[in-house]
Order: structure tokens, then C-alpha cells, then sequence
């Protein structure tokens, strides 16, 4: 019996030791926090519900609140389709056979291009919270609370406790600000909205004293500054209505001019609504529907049903990287320590769940898709427009949607390319003679236009912003294994594509194979036989790789459909006389385009020709010599300076997961945090560009897992200074939910929970295995691939 005791007393002691520590065990917070005020746009932390977006401050003295819709841009959808024509296309086809490169990158703008319409993407203005005179501020901290998608300011003023939250509720389609104090005198201060001036035309700004509001109204309208000839009027736009109105529960409400007064408040709410005409026609009586369906809930009510809409996508994926001691400094001292050399994998951790963050907040069902900016842009003419780059950004942006289990969030891109696809039916048709099929160029806007717009031919003369795109809608397919929209979406579309391409390749003799002319590589040139920078080439490896492509992922969805018509036979003859993408040079490099040029620019940004490994797949550890082309493309390129843009040290992230170079990825991860990452986290490309931090969150999930092959490969390119994680959620094609564990560098547990049943291959290091999973059942795995 004393003996027994004696046993559960040590028992006792020894899981009392073991529960302490674990208590004494920092858990990791999904926060990045800062212990001053943001004193520029860069260092402020976004909300956003999809639609409506702001940018927090946190500034306890002189409150910004910068406000952004994603619907307000200039024009409308009624400037064309095309310009030039067929007999356009002959004569460039004609002079580029006979060498005459520079004539071609002239012409062809000159025929083909509105190279003057510059239409922007602008900002819904500006919230101010004017606070009643200078206070002495102490115990100051902002953060932004990813579980919950908060932005959060608390501190002491005059030793009273302030806090201030702001959320963008998708649910309930408001920004919401709410402001507390134990201050028994209140809180004083004044609430004003203004917004920029737009190419002379001023907002209206009206205070409603009887409902405690401000309202703001107006039309975009500016063009970049530029004067335009018909049909290009200069009074036309988007008109939209912003709306505020606040409630408090003690002080009062004075309204003066354009400005609410708040005296001695102890609780206020305030409550931002805006609509346009892009998706109301009567948009003002829509806010005023928002505004009493929303002040007719409890706060509590309005901040349970967002935080649970925002869990609900938020909570699929969890990542940890182990150690989070250093919680406790703030988000950029965290930087500042990676950019002098110090190591931090929890902040890399936190930049993954940030990226997946920023897309649910900047694209959500109904709206439009994140754009060059998200949803976040403080200018009237932003830097590019912020628009949607077809010949990477847009893409790069929704490339974490599917693997880090966000396929909902994929579908604005879907609801804008359908329209962009539809209208470029037409530019196929009237500016190059081609009958069937439809096209997109490099870039385009709320407005969905297809037609290309530049004043430059090595950036502008580009015609596979469909053929890429198209590549989305296939790969949401093999993510989901949604039939209904294979059938329904992603197979018209594919064809679409297709029909273009295959009236648009002309034969070439020399070579006997189909080629894509006129072409160009994104933003690259070579250097001509004179020696001189050209763009316009016969042929181009991305252009081809694009193509054959979108070939077979047509072939492959006309299979599962079990379609064969004689269009079918079209694709599969052309398809096995395409000039291949691939081409390995003298060099051991591959070609970016048909001939082995000399490039001006050897370290450029782009990484066009190795399109094929990714985000395409035709290149793999099973294609030896273009694998190993490949590293040595990108080494090239870096050794020259290559990677300088924030997106493109994300795609290098991405590329160089899929050659199972951990040490890169490593390195480039590296970069990336301590070159082209802003205090609040943000891209720089410089300046501010969303696709990096989209990029970099899928780079991450790439080097944990990949299924591009036709198997899962397992940590494949797991970053050497992240010995211990684990990672919940992710998705691999076949719709399988992936959790995964490892310790020292070595998996420990794998996670497996399929949709249907199916037989899954799956490589771990020289591991592989064959298991047959069964619907909605988790398999366990432990590190020798063997079930537990």
C-alpha cells in the first residue's frame, strides 16, 4: 500500500513537472504587431472584406483610416474590342520573315495598340479621427490579428486605456471601427472623410446631423493626365456613394459642415458603407439597406458572425515552425534582425498565413479579383494602373487559392476572365481575322478588355494572357474534381483558347513545325543581328510552352468528358507538330526564344522560358536534361542580378521548390524577407505589389508539398533552417487534405483525407509507396510512408 502510494505520488510530481512545462512553453500568436504608429501608408496594416478595404494607422493623436472599393475606376465597357486588322497581321508576319525586327516592334504598336488609355484603379479616400488636443501616450501597441482579422490599437492616453478596433465584415458588407475608454470623462473627437481630386472633379461632401452620417459622393474619372481623342470621353466612370455614420452610448453628436463632433464619448461605432454603380444601379439606396440592417445588430453580434465567415476559410490551413520566443518583439524589429542576418522561421511562418490572409480579405465571392494592389492603393493614379497584369501578376496572385485551401476564393478571377474571354472573341476576329476562339493580351481592367495597350513592344505585344490563364481553370479542376465546372466552364474555355491558337500558328518550313509569330518573351528583348534590342521574335519558348499547354489540358478535360469530335483530331495533330517549348541551347541553357540571342538584360526579372516548370509542369525530375537546363537558367540569371522585384524572388521561391533545391529555396526565402518586404509586411517590388506576398505563400506550400507529377511528393524542398513544423490543410490535386509533421528535418507524420476514393502514389525522400485512400477517411502515415 505504501508502496503503491509512494508510486502515485511520484506519478503526481512527475506530471506536475511535465504540466508546468509545458505551460512555461510559448505557443505561437498568429499576430504582427508594432509598438509605434504607422507613420506612412507602408507601415499600416490592411483589412479588408473582399470589396471594401482600409488601410489602419493607429495613430492616437491624428487617426487615417485610408479607404479603398475595388469597383472604382475610370471608363466603361464601351471602347472596342480591337484595333487594326488582318491584312495588319500579313504585313508584320511578312517583315519578320525577312528580318526586320525593328520595324515590327514599331508597327505593331502602331497597329494594334490604344497605347495612350491609362485607366487606374483609385482610392475611396480617406477616414480621419481627430482627437482632441496632444495626449501623453504610453503602453502603445498595434497589431493586426490574423485569427480574427482585426486591427487592433491599444494604449494609455493621459494614463486612461483606449482601444480601437477596425474590421471589414464580408456578411454584413461594412467596415466597422469601434473606439472605448475607461476615461470617466470620454473620449472628444471629430470625424471627417475627404478623398483626392480627381482630374478637377471634387467630391461632395455632406454631413446628416439628424442620423449622425457623413456622406461622400462622386465619379472617378482621371486618365492618367492625358488627353484623349474619340471615343475616349474624359466625364466617365464608376460613381459611387460612401457612407459613415457613428452611435455611442454616452456624449453627444454635433455635426458642422462637412465633420462630426463627438463630445466626452465612452463607446463609439462606426460604421463605413459604400456602393457603386458597377454593382448597383441604385447604390445609394443599397447603403442605405446596409446602413439599417447593420446598426440594428449589437456589435457583438456584427464582429461573431464576421470573425466565424473569416474562420471558417481562415482555420483549414495552420503552419508553425516551431519557437516563438521572439513574440515578444515587435513585427519589424523581427525584420530589421532578418535583414542583418539573423534567422527567424516563426516570421516566416507568419508571412504565409499573412498571404493567405490578404486573399480572403481582397477576394471573396461576388467581388472583383485581387488586383495589382489587392484591394489596397491610396493614389488616384496608382503605380501601374493596379490593374490586372495578365503576363504574370494576376496569376501569381490567386497561385496559393488552390493548394492552401482557398478554391472559393478562385472564382472572381473565373467571373472576370469568363468576361475578358467573351469580349476577346471579338478582337480575335476583327483585329487578326481569326474566326473562332477568343484571346487576351497583357493586361487589362474593370472593364474586361482584351485588347492590347502599350507604348512599347516589349512589354505590351503579348498574346497569351489567355493561353496562361487558362491554365487556372484547368488546375481548379484537378484540385477539386468539380465535373460540373469542367464541363460547364474550364472546358469551353480551354477550347476557346485553343481554336485561337490553332488558327493563329503559322507553319514554318525550315523546322516543319507549327510556330507562334509574331511572339515576344514578357518585358524581355534580345539583341538583332544589328546588334540592337528587339522584341518581336518568330517564335518564343514561353509562347510555346503556353500553347502546348493549353493543348493538352484541353485533350485531357475532353477526355474525362469523353469528348472526340474532329476537333479533338484538330488539336492532337497540331499539337504533335508545335514548335517545342523546350529547347536546351549549346550553353546547357534553355532558349527563351527560337534562335540562341544575346540578351541586353541577362539578369532580367522575368523568367519566361521556364514557364514549363512552373507554374507549368512539362519540366520535372523526370526530364533530365531540361531539369538540370533549367538550375542552370536560373543560376545564370542570378550570377547577373536577376530576382531584384519582389514577385520575381517569389516565383525563384516557386522554381526552385520544383527542382528540389532546398538550399535555394532557403536562400531566396531568405531574400525575399530581407529585400522586398515592407514594416507591415507587404511586397515591394518597389513600389508596393500584392503578387509577391501571394507568391511567396504558395513558394511555401510548394517546398512542403507538391502533386504536379501525378504523385504527392512530400517535403520536398523543405528549407534547411526549418528543422521542426507542422502544417494542417493543404491541399494536393485530387482534392486531398494534407497534414504533415516533421522533426530534425525528417517527416514524422503524414495526414492523408481524400474526397473519393482513389489509389495515391507517394514519394518521400527515396521513399515510395502506393495507398489506396478511402473517402473522407484520414490515413496516417509515419516516416517510412507505412500506416499507423
Amino acid at each position: 500500500m505504501i508502496k503503491s502510494i509512494k508510486i502515485l505520488i511520484i506519478f503526481f510530481v512527475l506530471f506536475g513537472l511535465i504540466s508546468c512545462q509545458k505551460q512555461e512553453v510559448k505557443q505561437p500568436i498568429t499576430e504582427i504587431w508594432y509598438a509605434q504608429p504607422a507613420t506612412k501608408w507602408m507601415e499600416a496594416l490592411p483589412v479588408g472584406n473582399g470589396r471594401l478595404g482600409a488601410m489602419v494607422f493607429g495613430d492616437p493623436n491624428y487617426e487615417r483610416i485610408q479607404l479603398n472599393e475595388d469597383s472604382l475606376w475610370p471608363g466603361g465597357p464601351d471602347w472596342g474590342n480591337s484595333k487594326g486588322n488582318k491584312d495588319d497581321l500579313e504585313q508584320i508576319r511578312e517583315l519578320l520573315a525577312v528580318g526586320k525586327s525593328h520595324e515590327v516592334d514599331q508597327l505593331i504598336i502602331e497597329k494594334f495598340s490604344y497605347k495612350s488609355v491609362l485607366r487606374s484603379h483609385q482610392t475611396m479616400g480617406d477616414l480621419f479621427i481627430d482627437f482632441e488636443g496632444e495626449s501623453e501616450v504610453t503602453n502603445y501597441k498595434r497589431s493586426l490579428d490574423f485569427d480574427n482579422a482585426i486591427a487592433k490599437t491599444v494604449y494609455n492616453s493621459n494614463g486612461h486605456k483606449v482601444t480601437q478596433n477596425v474590421f471589414a465584415s464580408n456578411p454584413d458588407d461594412v467596415l466597422i471601427i469601434t473606439l472605448e475608454t475607461n476615461n470617466p470623462e470620454g473620449l472628444s473627437f471629430t470625424l471627417k472623410m475627404n478623398r483626392p481630386e480627381d482630374n478637377g472633379h471634387k467630391t461632395v461632401i455632406i454631413s446628416n446631423p439628424s442620423e449622425s452620417e457623413i456622406s461622400m459622393k462622386g465619379m472617378v474619372t482621371q486618365y492618367g493626365g492625358k488627353k484623349f481623342s474619340e471615343p475616349f470621353p474624359i466625364d466617365y466612370g464608376v460613381e459611387f456613394e460612401t457612407r459613415l455614420k457613428v452611435s455611442t452610448n454616452s456624449g453627444e453628436v454635433i455635426a458642422k459642415d462637412e465633420i462630426l463632433e463627438l463630445k466626452n464619448v465612452k463607446q463609439a461605432t462606426i460604421y463605413v458603407v459604400a456602393n457603386t454603380s458597377f454593382y448597383h444601379d441604385d447604390y445609394e439606396t443599397e447603403n442605405t439597406k446596409t446602413l439599417t440592417n447593420v446598426t440594428e445588430k449589437s456589435i457583438k453580434e456584427l464582429l461573431d458572425t464576421h470573425v466565424k465567415d473569416y474562420q471558417e476559410l481562415y482555420n483549414r490551413v495552420d503552419f508553425n515552425l516551431g519557437d516563438s520566443s521572439l513574440d515578444s518583439l515587435p513585427t519589424d524589429v523581427r525584420l530589421k534582425r532578418i535583414k542583418e542576418g539573423s534567422e527567424d522561421p516563426d516570421l516566416a511562418a507568419k508571412l504565409f498565413k499573412y498571404g493567405r490572409y490578404l486573399l480572403i480579405a481582397s477576394s471573396r465571392e461576388g467581388t472583383n479579383p485581387a488586383n495589382l494592389q489587392g484591394l489596397w492603393n491610396e493614389h488616384i493614379q496608382a503605380p501601374w494602373n493596379a490593374d490586372y497584369h495578365l503576363n504574370i501578376n494576376l496569376q501569381m496572385n490567386y497561385w496559393p487559392a488552390e493548394v492552401t485551401n482557398l478554391s472559393e476564393l478562385h472564382i472572381p478571377f473565373f467571373n472576370f476572365l469568363d468576361k475578358v474571354f467573351d469580349r476577346g472573341k471579338s478582337t480575335a476576329k476583327e483585329q487578326y481575322g481569326i474566326e473562332r476562339g477568343t484571346v487576351a493580351h497583357h493586361a487589362t481592367d474593370l472593364w474586361a478588355t482584351p485588347w492590347m495597350r502599350a507604348e512599347r513592344a516589349y512589354w505590351g505585344a503579348w498574346i497569351h494572357g489567355g493561353g496562361w490563364s487558362g491554365q487556372h481553370y484547368w488546375e481548379h479542376y484537378q484540385f477539386t474534381e468539380d465535373k460540373v465546372f469542367l464541363e460547364k466552364r474550364a472546358y469551353p474555355t480551354l477550347k476557346s483558347l485553343s481554336e485561337f491558337y490553332l488558327d493563329w500558328l503559322v507553319w514554318d518550313e525550315k523546322s516543319k513545325t507549327w510556330v507562334s509569330s509574331p511572339d515576344s518573351s514578357p518585358e524581355n528583348s534580345y539583341l538583332a543581328l544589328d546588334g540592337k534590342p528587339a522584341a518581336i521574335s518568330f517564335g518564343s519558348a514561353m509562347g510555346h510552352q503556353i500553347i502546348g499547354e493549353v493543348f493538352d489540358n484541353t485533350l485531357a478535360a475532353a477526355e474525362i468528358l469523353r469528348i472526340d469530335d474532329d476537333f479533338v483530331k484538330e488539336v492532337k495533330a497540331k499539337k504533335e507538330k508545335l514548335h517545342p517549348g523546350v529547347v536546351v541551347g549549346d550553353d546547357g541553357r534553355i532558349l527563351e526564344w527560337n534562335e540562341p540571342y544575346e540578351e541586353p538584360e541577362k539578369g532580367h526579372r522575368h523568367m519566361s522560358h521556364l514557364y514549363a516548370l512552373h507554374p507549368g509542369n512539362d519540366i520535372t525530375s523526370q526530364t533530365k536534361e531540361a531539369f538540370v537546363a533549367a538550375q542552370k537558367t536560373i543560376d545564370y540569371r542570378l550570377e547577373h542580378g536577376g530576382a531584384g522585384t519582389g514577385w520575381s524572388r517569389a516565383w525563384m521561391i516557386n522554381m526552385n521548390a520544383r527542382l528540389l533545391n532546398a538550399k535555394s529555396a532557403e536562400e531566396n526565402i531568405t531574400k525575399f524577407m530581407q529585400i522586398s518586404v515592407a514594416d507591415n509586411l507587404f511586397d515591394e517590388h518597389p513600389p508596393f505589389q500584392i503578387d509577391g506576398n501571394f507568391g511567396y505563400t504558395a513558394g511555401v506550400a510548394e517546398c512542403l508539398l507538391q502533386s504536379h507529377e501525378g504523385f504527392l511528393r512530400i517535403l520536398p524542398s523543405l528549407p534547411n533552417n526549418w528543422k521542426n513544423g507542422n502544417i494542417t490543410g493543404l491541399k494536393a490535386r485530387g482534392n486531398i487534405t494534407v497534414d504533415i509533421v516533421w522533426e530534425e528535418g525528417l517527416l514524422k507524420q503524414l495526414n492523408l483525407v481524400p474526397l473519393t476514393d482513389k489509389l495515391v502514389k507517394i514519394k518521400y525522400n527515396n521513399k515510395e509507396v502506393e495507398i489506396q485512400l478511402i473517402k473522407n477517411k484520414k490515413t496516417l502515415l509515419d516516416e517510412n510512408l507505412e500506416e499507423i
